[in-house]
Formats: C-alpha cells, sequence, structure tokens
C-alpha cells in the first residue's frame, strides 16, 4: 500500500504545461475514488507560467531577424567610409558595434521568460495540519539602518512593525535589526516600536488587514467602511489611529532631542554612558527587546522575537560596510534563533503583503523542487513616486522584463531587498548533487588556464587519495571534539562532519564552536539546555572586529566582500556552487519601499550600483573567467556578463551623444549619402528595433510610459553615473582610492513629492548638462545654416537634425529635474550656458565650412547690386 501511494505522489509532482495559455496543469491525476482527500497537500506546490507561444515566438524571430540585418547594416558601414569626415565615420562605427553587442549580451538572456504560481492553500494542507503544530520553516528576518538622520527611525519603525504582524507563525519569525551607526535614537526607536508592536500586532490578525505597516495602512485612500460591518473593526481602528498618531509624536520628539548631541555624549536611563558615542570605536551590542518567553501582546499572545544588533567597530579594522554588517547579522541569527531560511529587506521596505512568507516557502519547501533552490527574490515596487516616473524610479522594465527571462534559465542575478535565502547556501555549501560525480568548482580562474590551476589540483587530488589510505590520529581526536561540543543537538548533517575536521570547520566559520555546529544543522534549530545568557554571550563574541580574520567569512562564506554591489557577487556565488534561484511576482507585491525622488539622490544610487559592477569588473571574480566548469549555464553567464560590463557602454554613449553637435557645427555627417539599398537597409533596423521593443513590452506587461521613461534614464545615467563609475573604479583598483558614498536619504512624507524639483548640485550633472547644451547649441547652428545656404542644404541637415533632437528627447527628464523649482533658474545652469556657448561658438567660428583655411574663395552673394 506505501509503494503505491509514493507511486501516486511522484506522478502527482510531475507538471506538464504547454503554450504558457495560464489553464490547469495537465496532471497525471488518478480518479477521486481511489485517492484519498489529503492527497491534495502532496500536490507542487508552485509550477511554471512559460509565456504564451504566440507571443514568445515571434519575439524570437524578430531577435534572429535583427542579428540579421545587423550583420548586413554593419557590412555597409564598413564598406561605405566618410572619406570627408573619417574620424566622425570612425568613432560612430565603433560605438555602434559596442551598443550590439551590449544588446546581444541583454536581449538573449530573455530568451525563455516564464512566471511563477503559487498554493497556498496547499503548503497549508501539507505543513499546517488542524490539531499539530505548525511545521513551516523557520524565518529569520534581516532589517539594515547605518544614519538615523538620512533613514527616518519613523520609516524603519513601519517595516519592523510590518514584520511583526506578518501572517506566519509566531515562533517561526524572528527579526533582527542592524544598527551599523550605533545610534542611540535607533535602539530607543526600536524600544518605543517594541511597545506599540503589543497593540498593532493583534489588531492586524484580528482584521486581516494589509499593509501592514501602520503608516501606509492609514494614508491608503479607500473606504474602510465599505467591507466592514463589524461596529467592533470601526471602534478599534479609531482608536488603535490615535494610538499611533500618539506613536508618531513621541518617534518624532526623540528625533528632534537627537539633533542635540551633548558634549559629554549620550547617557542611558541608568546613568552609564551610550556604548556607541564613539561611532568608529565602540563594543558590540545586542539587545532582546521582544520574545517567545518575553512581552505579550495586549492579548496575552506571544510575539515574534524582535533583536537589536550593532557590531562592533575598533579603527585600524576593515568593517566592509553594509556586507560585513549582513554577515554579522548572519552569525548573531545563527546563535540565537539559527532559521533555515534568512528574509533581507532595507529598513524603508516594508511587508506589503501579509502572505510574502509563504509565497517564499512554496519554493524553498517543495519537497522535488526546493532542495536546489539557494533563494527566492521579489520585485522591488515603491511608494511615493509621482505619475509620471520621471527618473524611472519604478525600474519596471529591469522587474517585469530582464528578471522573467533569467527565471527561465538559472533564476534572477539580483539579491538585494525582499529576498528570501537558504542560510547553507550561504555558508559556501554546494547544491544537492544528482547521482553523479561531485562537482568542483575552481575558486581561481578557468579551467583552460592550465598553467595556473592544473598543478594545484593534481596535488590536491594526490594529498586527497592519501587521506583515503591513512586516517592520523589528529583528525579523529579534531572530529571527536567537534561531536563533544554537538552532544545533544539534533539535525547534524553528518555528511559535511565527515568532509573535514573541526579545524578546517574554524578556518572556514571562525573560532565559535556553537557558530559550527550551528551551520551544521540543515534545518536549524539551536542547542538544547543552552542558556539565554550563554548564547548572548557567544552573540557578543560572534560580531567582535577580530572574529573575520583569517577565516573564509566575505570569501566563500556569507555576503561576498569586494563591491559595493554585494547582492550581484553573492548570487554569482551561489549560483557557481550549482544553485538555482526564483522569481516570483505576487499579484499583491510582496514588498515596497521608497525610492530616491530627486535627480541627484537617484544618480548617486545609480553610480554606486555601477560603481559595483566595475569593481566586480575588475577583480577575480569577473564572470568573463571565473567559475568555469561549475553549475553556471551559458546564458546566466551571459546575464551576469552583463550586468558588470555596461558601465564601459558609457565612453560610447558620450562619444555618439556629442557627435549631432558636432556634425551640425562643422556641416559633415557619419554617413555618406545613401542609395535605396541603404534606405532600406535603415529602415529595417529601425523597424526591428521599434517591433522588438514592443513585443518586449507586450509579454512583459511593461507600459510603452515604463518603456520610454527607462530608455531616457539609461542615457542621463550612462553619460553621468555610469562615466564615473568607471573612472573612479580604475582609481580604486589601479591607484587604491577609495571613494565613500553617501547613504541614500529616504522622505518620511510621500504624499506631496516635495522633494522632486529640489535642487542638489553635483559633479554627476556636469556631463549630460553639458550634451544637452551643445546640442541645443548645434540644432541653433544647423538650422541657422540652413537658412542662410537656401533651399538645398535643407536635405541634408534632416539626418543631423534627427540625431541631434534624438538626444535632446532623451535628456529632456534631465532638463527638467535640472531646472529645480520652477519660480526661478538656478544661477550655475546661466553660468554653465554662457561658458559653453562661448566655448562652442568660438569653435564655430575656428572651423566654420563657411570660410576657407587657405586662398579666398568668391561666393556669388545672391543680391541684385544693380
Amino acid at each position: 500500500m506505501e509503494e503505491w501511494r509514493k507511486k501516486q505522489n511522484e506522478k502527482l509532482q510531475v507538471v506538464k504545461h504547454e503554450g504558457g495559455d495560464g489553464g490547469r496543469e495537465n496532471e497525471d491525476e488518478p480518479d477521486d475514488a481511489d485517492l484519498p482527500k489529503m492527497d491534495e497537500g502532496r500536490q507542487p506546490l508552485s509550477r511554471k507560467l512559460p509565456v504564451k507561444s504566440s507571443k514568445i515566438n515571434p519575439y524570437r524571430m524578430i531577435i534572429l531577424l535583427r542579428i540579421v540585418i545587423l550583420g548586413l547594416f554593419f557590412h555597409y558601414r564598413i564598406l561605405h567610409p566618410v572619406n570627408d569626415a573619417y574620424g566622425l565615420w570612425l568613432t560612430s562605427v565603433i560605438c555602434e558595434i559596442w551598443f550590439a553587442v551590449s544588446w546581444i549580451l541583454d536581449q538573449f538572456p530573455k530568451w525563455s521568460p516564464i512566471e511563477r504560481e503559487t498554493y497556498l492553500d496547499r503548503l497549508s494542507l501539507r505543513y499546517e495540519k488542524e490539531g499539530k503544530p505548525s511545521e513551516l520553516a523557520s524565518i529569520d528576518i534581516f532589517v539594515s539602518t547605518v544614519d538615523p538622520m538620512k533613514e527616518p527611525p519613523f520609516i524603519t519603525a513601519n517595516t519592523v512593525l510590518s514584520i511583526l504582524a506578518v501572517d506566519y507563525p509566531v515562533d517561526k519569525v524572528a527579526c533582527y535589526v542592524s544598527d551599523d551607526g550605533a545610534a542611540m535614537l535607533t535602539f530607543e526607536a526600536l524600544s518605543e516600536t517594541s511597545e506599540f508592536a503589543r497593540k498593532w500586532v493583534p489588531f492586524c490578525k484580528k482584521f486581516k488587514i494589509e499593509p501592514r505597516a501602520p503608516e501606509w495602512y492609514f494614508a491608503q485612500k479607500v473606504d474602510y467602511l465599505k467591507d466592514k460591518v463589524d461596529p467592533t473593526f470601526v471602534r478599534e481602528r479609531r482608536a488603535m489611529k490615535r494610538d499611533y498618531e500618539e506613536f508618531k509624536v513621541r518617534i518624532n520628539l526623540l528625533v528632534a532631542t537627537a539633533k542635540k548631541v551633548p558634549e559629554e555624549g549620550w547617557t542611558m536611563q541608568d546613568g552609564t554612558p551610550w556604548p556607541g558615542n564613539n561611532v568608529r570605536d565602540h563594543p558590540g551590542m545586542i539587545q532582546v527587546f521582544l520574545g517567545q518567553n518575553g512581552v505579550r501582546d495586549m492579548e496575552g499572545n506571544d510575539l515574534p522575537r524582535l533583536v537589536y544588533v550593532s557590531r562592533e567597530k575598533r579603527p585600524g579594522f576593515d568593517h566592509h560596510k553594509k556586507a560585513g554588517a549582513m554577515n554579522s547579522l548572519i552569525r548573531v541569527s545563527a546563535i540565537i534563533s539559527n532559521a533555515p531560511y534568512i528574509l533581507n529587506v532595507d529598513c524603508d521596505h516594508y511587508i506589503n503583503n501579509s502572505k510574502a512568507l509563504r509565497e517564499a516557502m512554496c519554493f524553498m519547501m517543495d519537497p522535488t523542487s526546493g532542495k536546489k533552490i539557494c533563494y527566492v527574490q521579489f520585485p522591488q515596487r515603491f511608494d511615493g513616486i509621482d505619475r509620471h516616473d520621471r527618473y524611472s524610479n519604478r525600474n519596471v522594465v529591469f522587474f517585469d522584463i530582464n528578471m522573467k527571462g533569467l527565471d527561465g534559465i538559472q533564476g534572477p542575478i539580483y539579491v538585494g531587498t525582499g529576498c528570501v535565502f537558504r542560510r547553507q547556501a550561504l555558508y559556501g555549501y554546494d547544491a544537492p548533487a544528482k547521482k553523479k560525480a561531485p562537482r568542483r568548482t575552481c575558486n581561481c580562474w578557468p579551467r583552460w588556464c592550465c598553467c595556473l590551476c592544473c598543478g594545484s589540483r593534481k596535488k590536491t587530488k594526490k594529498v586527497k587519495s592519501d587521506k583515503k589510505k591513512t586516517k592520523t590520529k589528529d583528525d579523529t581526536k579534531q572530529i571527536c571534539a567537534l561531536e563533544n561540543i554537538e552532544e545533544g543537538i539534533e539535525g547534524i548533517d553528518n555528511e559535511k562532519l565527515s568532509l573535514m575536521p573541526q579545524t578546517k570547520f574554524e578556518k572556514k566559520f571562525g573560532q565559535s564552536s556553537v557558530f559550527i555546529a550551528s551551520s551544521l544543522m540543515e534545518n536549524g534549530g539551536v542547542p538544547k539546555g543552552a542558556s539565554s545568557a550563554s548564547l548572548l554571550k557567544e552573540a557578543i563574541h560572534v560580531i567582535s572586529c577580530g572574529y573575520e580574520d583569517k577565516t573564509e567569512w566575505g570569501k566563500e562564506v556569507g555576503w561576498i566582500y569586494g563591491s559595493v554591489t554585494e547582492d550581484i557577487l553573492t548570487g554569482f556565488k551561489m549560483h557557481c556552487h550549482g544553485w538555482r534561484s526564483v522569481y516570483c511576482i505576487p499579484k499583491r507585491p510582496a514588498f515596497k519601499g521608497s525610492a530616491p525622488i530627486n535627480l541627484s539622490d537617484r544618480l548617486h544610487q545609480v553610480l554606486r550600483w555601477a560603481l559595483g559592477s566595475v569593481e566586480i569588473l575588475l577583480s577575480r571574480h569577473c564572470p568573463i573567467w571565473y567559475g568555469y566548469g561549475c553549475g553556471l549555464k551559458f546564458l546566466e553567464r551571459f546575464s551576469y556578463i552583463n550586468s558588470v560590463v555596461y558601465p564601459l557602454t558609457s565612453i560610447p554613449l558620450l562619444a555618439y551623444c556629442t557627435l549631432p553637435a558636432i556634425c551640425l557645427v562643422t556641416g559633415q555627417f557619419i554617413v555618406p549619402e545613401i542609395s535605396n539599398y541603404a534606405s532600406l537597409l535603415f529602415m529595417a533596423l529601425f523597424l526591428s528595433i521599434a517591433v522588438t521593443s514592443i513585443l518586449e513590452m507586450q509579454w512583459g506587461r511593461v507600459g510603452i510610459h515604463d518603456w520610454w521613461r527607462n530608455e531616457q534614464f539609461w542615457v542621463i545615467g550612462g553619460v553621468s553615473s555610469h562615466l564615473f563609475a568607471l573612472f573612479q573604479g580604475l582609481l580604486k583598483v589601479l591607484a587604491g582610492v577609495n571613494t565613500n558614498f553617501t547613504v541614500t536619504s529616504k522622505a518620511a512624507d510621500d504624499g506631496d513629492f516635495s522633494e522632486l524639483y529640489l535642487f542638489k548640485w553635483t559633479s554627476l550633472l556636469v556631463p549630460p548638462m553639458t550634451l544637452l547644451i551643445i546640442n541645443v547649441i548645434g540644432v541653433i547652428v544647423g538650422v541657422s545654416d540652413a537658412i542662410s545656404n537656401g533651399y538645398e542644404s535643407w536635405g541634408p541637415l534632416f539626418g543631423r537634425l534627427f540625431f541631434a533632437i534624438w538626444v535632446i528627447l532623451h535628456l529632456y527628464p534631465f532638463l527638467k529635474g535640472f531646472m529645480g523649482k520652477q519660480d526661478r533658474l538656478p544661477t550655475i545652469i546661466v553660468v554653465w550656458s554662457i561658458l559653453l556657448a562661448s566655448i562652442f561658438s568660438l569653435l564655430w567660428v575656428r572651423i566654420n565650412p563657411f570660410v576657407s583655411k587657405g586662398d579666398i574663395v568668391l561666393e556669388v552673394c545672391g543680391l541684385d547690386c544693380d
């Protein structure tokens, strides 16, 4: 009977979906009379929904057709140089070739886009059986913050409250807040938040409200009485809103007080100095505000664990910024709660969908496919963006098109906020292998680089063969010592334990026997019988400054160091270990956050991302040469290469956007007089570009407005942030010049878009402003030239004008943002305009085509003097 059940359940796991029509999957289902009803809970917890063939097949055909057209285009361009403007022609051809390569790198990972559907009811049937404790896996949630003045505690408090009120078993959730600025303001705000949570959490769960961040719940412009006839709800909602307003007043009072720092520093309520008065030199701090055995809510129920963490900082140590803080949270959480899964959110990204954790568990806890998944990434959605989304903050082209394409290959490469990790994958373990030879990962260079790798591999094999023959007494003692440490701990992975002795565990994870024991527990859990005091003492130890010295933290374990975009590097390392990832888009957005609303903050954000990509490009972890022979798929490597080389596009983009102005001023052009064949070729190229974009928007369900904003900001960010990032990355790698980044300010009020027109001067504004002005001047010069030379000069001018207007239209949002408040023009614009106009006018006079450089040329003026 049991064998029959196993066979039937294996059949139920098979999901066949043809055409992606969104209907039911074709399942091999037995008759209802022969199968128990509870077998519904054994069916797959999720399924893939490929894009309809009627949408994706034309898209693929157009991609292939466009490649053919590109080949014919470059054949024509290279064989038909412009001899009168050879320099301009050569520059344009080089830029166009790079744009084509960049397009190919971006396009082919979108070859097989998919969507996914989850079944939360099946998850409950399988793991939440009536009358029994929940079997859902525990989740540790990380919230990171640094500067409470730029990341208001009010926003962090809303994020924490949404976590504490999430729809998940209370004993399975633990929230860790990392305060990397050691600010007493953050600590006190968290204390107030924990007190308010005693009222807020039962209110949310009782009435099942959404979202569960109070600020955004009360800000909803909906009729909350529409479907609520219970007078208890109306009464309690009004009382809760009053309590929340009082809570806001207390938080704002703390912020106002924190602006005036006493000369002797802050003191705590017991009169002792605040340990974090010196931000760069302070001990580690941990405070458990809420927990299973701590304060209960107003209805007497348990609350999720809430822990404040501030790692130790001392002068002379490299703390590795956010990546170092996240690794400290991994170790602290492993000591205190050790959940098998980790959710990472920024302080301004609250949980908008209370069932978001269950959505992730539909993939992670699936018995068939869940074992190989290292993380589940949710798309980022934002509040507080104006209707026009001037600076493309929504970034829907990336989240709704690129990420769907990557999910069809091996999974999304982005592991930022709103990502649920498997803890074992973060520890650097390989993915569960099939019944084949174990996968090896070269940690330095490709396998074809024999001169560097082969010798070391041969030695390693020889050493391993010797170890198989003889097992030393020291190894036996070390394993026995580790087993003594783990005595009484259930869930130890004996296979991993047998792979290496305790000394190698310490070299990898550090000298904490409790942490080493927890790293071997695949299903999580903490040592039985361990006191809270002893665990906190060990937790303080693992966040000390020197704990990571001579270990693999930041190299093979945890968030990987070496780039300010540690999310891409960390995901890349996990994929190289054979793991795959999943992209989940629930109907209700899982998380929502605050986006930088003004132009300067947006450019600084893009600069930080681009610099991280340049750092990876120039490091040993560059996907062009790292990790061959591992579990990384070919198209997935394409996407990783594209994610690190895109800042290089800034140089050809800057040159290409300068060409229109030069062409208009000199009267030359990058294309010779074109024939009928050339005209058809150019029209086919532009048509293929348009059709590709239309089909992409269709299967990705992206509006043309969002697509156009993305194109505009690609040009704005390319000629400013990406360009600066490229040079800063070269300076950092070649000259060792480090760049300090300021934290992007998070707006506390997102209703009035008060900072949309706020002008903040930064050097990033210079290149796009220069391009805008010289192209406008070029258009004026070109039109003036055509007017003075007569009707026949308008024909050649058309192509040059189209080229220049293309640049101006792409820079239009920059112009709107640069104008600042619309009641006056910033002085800096006037100064730059006069300066650049003067320089460009002198250049025009110097190379004016109307004036000969040699002999005097007599021209007919066209006036009848008689």
